[in-house]
């Protein structure tokens, strides 16, 4: 069978389109260099060559949640209208034959069980639009919503890389998909939540910024080293 589409990988955290290793890959409309999460491609030309598996993707995203980052992955058969959701690379979703070539698919991403919702558009002719939803917001939307709600570091201890996330809203730390054991105590200027991560003792502190702009900020320490914090 001819894919009907070609496939190509669209981490729509960045709005960037990824070559596949032959450095091929569909034209794209202009809304991906905008940062959009709607990934389109025209399915007029046949890729020049072949692929054994997946031979129907269209499109992959990059979710970052509290418990990590969830790669999204979508199979989507134009002519006979098969619908493959992948997980972190787990079937989710597999529909072989499908009437409509549009419309959605519903399924859950992460330990919390955060609803995500794949939409398939027909735009013109030949060529549809897959746009990713979390939460019932767009994966753009989502993330500049969490970027205000949460604080993310990443650091590097005995070996190994650590992802700690702290949840401003309800003050619950993950670190590495796992929720911590913490415990909070006041201090002269804010608050300070503790937790370990082996036999580091860290905790993130809490202090007002003074400006009602800023809010609270918030500073993760590791065996009394401050840890940089990263925007995802």
């Amino acid at each position: 069978m001819t894919p009907a589409a070609v496939p190509a990988r669209a981490t729509a955290v960045t709005g960037c389109m990824e070559s596949l290793p032959d450095g091929e890959h569909t034209d794209c409309f202009a809304n991906m260099a905008s940062g959009d999460d709607s990934p389109i491609f025209e399915d007029d030309e046949s890729p020049p060559y072949s692929l054994e598996k997946m031979t129907d993707l269209v499109a992959v995203w990059d979710v970052a949640l509290s418990d990590g980052v969830h790669k999204i992955e979508f199979e989507h058969g134009t002519t006979t209208g098969k619908r493959v959701v992948y997980v972190d690379g787990k079937e989710e979703i597999r529909k072989e034959w499908m009437f409509k070539l549009v419309g959605k698919e519903t399924f859950c991403v992460g330990a919390a069980k955060t609803k995500a919702t794949i939409n398939i558009d027909a735009v013109t002719g030949f060529a549809y639009e897959y746009t990713l939803e979390i939460n019932g917001k767009s994966l753009k939307k989502y993330m500049e919503n969490r970027s205000k709600t949460t604080n993310t570091w990443v650091l590097h201890l005995d070996g190994e890389d650590y992802r700690v996330v702290l949840e401003k809203d309800t003050m619950d730390v993950w670190c590495n998909g796992k929720k911590m054991e913490t415990a909070g105590e006041f201090v002269d200027d804010g608050t300070e939540t503790h937790f370990s991560i082996g036999n580091h003792d860290c905790y993130i502190k809490a202090v007002s910024s003074g400006k009602r702009k800023e809010g609270i900020i918030h500073t993760l320490i590791v065996d009394n080293r401050e840890i940089q914090e990263i925007s995802e």
